[in-house]
């Protein structure tokens, strides 16, 4: 009986089994869905490979399906490339997605600029899906940029270029007069942009030239060191369109838009010990480590690095780190750098003037301005004195309460901040009675704005979490610069005339 019964139960799910139609496939072309009709792969440069893009399909029947072919519609010649139930390649057959399911396509390139059309730089292609007339498109688009790749050589016996540096070395190189590739690599134009590859250095008595319109990319982990006796001059100037076509601009290699304000893509622009007439106009830094690492000085009264018009963002850590540095600028911006946007550390000599300081990273305890004059070490602080470090109709200004920061250990701490608007909101009174802090003393603080709450003093800035740092018509900055000090040009090229405002934009009405 017992025999009888075991057969009865397995005849039952067999036939349970057999009514099922979970699993069976009916082969479709036509009727998907997609979540574009056309994949936009962004910009990439050439032969360097893009970010991976998603297009979701989609089954909308009752009914499960298996999609004949899913191809590229250049086939194995096609630069794109797919992934499709977790499979690489160009071509797919039987392509099987559930009812009322959906399926990922992934999607990358590496494609040449000669690959593109001429006339646009566009490189395209289709996904098809089915076969015959009730084929469906989704098509493929990418810009291919060419450009001017800089990297160390590789050695025959596999191992690749390095620069000292003390007494370990790091992956760069030296940037070549005569390169059999590149040319003079100690110039760089405008006509294509440059892509560097780990640390890329001037070498000693020589100058790198960048010239205005010129765009560099930098790699992970890569930058950009000036030796002993070298130089760098970046030559930017004014634009005229929003295409920014004279500013230089220094970011990283990763050109999506979903990249272009990340911080810490690459490293940082090293000015050593004893470079020497380093000089920057209308440049943009971002989204670097550092914006720039100054190292000492090289022993002159000459700065060692002068800025004008000059615009840091980004920075994961510092926008300009100085040690025991010489630096001068005029219209100089930095913003959301993730400790200090400006660091005269270990001493030095600073002179800004018509600047703005500004730290929006979203931390409490980044600042905008720090000035100290040692470097703590294992026998003791070492002290350098600060010799100088002038503010002249600067906002010093920011998200956290403090915006600057006065760390003194020595006896030479010379400093002032004439003309300033600058956020400190002590709510705990913690440096009441410190005298580095002594708002009331003009010869540190000389007709300065203290802003001591967020709606006390405020610069109005319009969109400083964004980079936005042009003031507005209700800015306390509005007319209360001294105006001797204003003998040039905003940022923006417009004229400074009559009651001057503080920082390195003048006022406007905003959009």
């Amino acid at each position: 009986m017992r025999r009888y019964l075991l057969l009865l139960l397995i005849g039952f799910a067999v036939s349970l089994t057999s009514c099922r139609n979970d699993f069976d496939f009916e082969s479709k072309t036509g009727g998907l869905r997609f979540s574009k009709d056309t994949v936009y792969l962004d910009t990439v440069f050439t032969n360097i490979g893009s970010s991976t893009y998603t297009l979701k399909v989609y089954n909308r029947s009752d009914k499960n399906i298996s999609i004949p072919s899913v191809k590229l519609a250049n086939g194995v010649n096609s630069k794109y490339r797919l992934m499709v139930d977790g499979m690489a390649g160009q071509v797919f057959e039987n392509v099987e997605i559930l009812a009322k399911d959906s399926m990922y396509v992934f999607i990358s390139v590496t494609a040449d600029v000669a690959d593109a059309n001429p006339t646009d730089f566009l490189y395209t292609d289709q996904i098809l899906f089915g076969e015959g007339p009730s084929t469906q498109k989704v098509e493929l688009v990418t810009l291919i940029q060419d450009a001017i790749f800089l990297y160390p050589q590789r050695f025959s016996d596999g191992t690749t270029e390095t620069l000292p540096i003390g007494d370990d070395e790091i992956y760069g190189f030296y940037l070549d007069e005569a390169d059999p590739t590149n040319g003079n690599e100690l110039h760089w134009t405008n006509t294509k942009p440059y892509v560097v590859y780990g640390y890329a250095a001037v070498p000693s008595n020589k100058t790198l030239v960048v010239d205005a319109g010129a765009r560099v990319h930098f790699h992970a982990e890569s930058g950009l060191i000036v030796a002993n006796n070298a130089s760098i001059h970046v030559n930017g100037s004014s634009s005229t369109t929003e295409a920014l076509e004279n500013e230089v601009i220094f970011e990283g290699d990763r050109l999506e838009p979903d990249f272009s304000e990340v911080p810490g893509q690459w490293g940082t622009i090293w000015l050593t010990q004893g470079s020497t007439n380093n000089q920057f106009s209308n440049l943009t830094i971002k989204n670097a480590t550092v914006g720039i690492l100054v190292s000492g000085n090289d022993g002159t009264s000459t700065p060692t690095l002068d800025l004008e018009n000059t615009q840091i963002y980004n920075c994961s850590n510092v926008g300009i780190l100085a040690r025991d540095g010489n630096i001068e600028g005029r219209n100089v911006v930095i913003n959301n750098c993730g400790q200090i946007s400006f660091a005269g550390s270990y001493g030095g000599s600073y002179e800004f003037t018509h600047c703005t300081f500004a730290n929006y990273w979203p931390s409490p305890t980044q600042t905008a301005v720090l000035l100290d004059d040692y470097i703590q070490s294992d026998t003791g602080d070492i002290i350098e004195p600060l010799t100088k470090a002038n503010f002249k109709n600067c906002i010093i200004y920011g998200s956290s309460n403090l915006a600057i920061s006065l760390k003194k250990r020595g006896s030479t701490f010379n400093y002032n901040f004439d003309h300033c608007l600058i956020k400190f909101a002590d709510f705990s009174n913690q440096f009441t009675n410190n005298p580095l802090y002594d708002f009331s003393n003009t010869a540190l603080f000389d007709t300065c704005l203290i802003a001591r709450n967020s709606t006390n003093n405020n610069p109005d800035f319009k969109d400083a979490r964004n980079n936005e740092l042009i003031i507005g018509e209700d800015s306390a900055a509005k007319g209360t610069a001294d105006n001797t000090y204003s003998t040039f040009n905003d940022i923006l090229n417009n004229l400074r005339s009559g009651a001057t405002d503080m920082g390195a934009y003048n006022w406007t009405t905003f959009d």
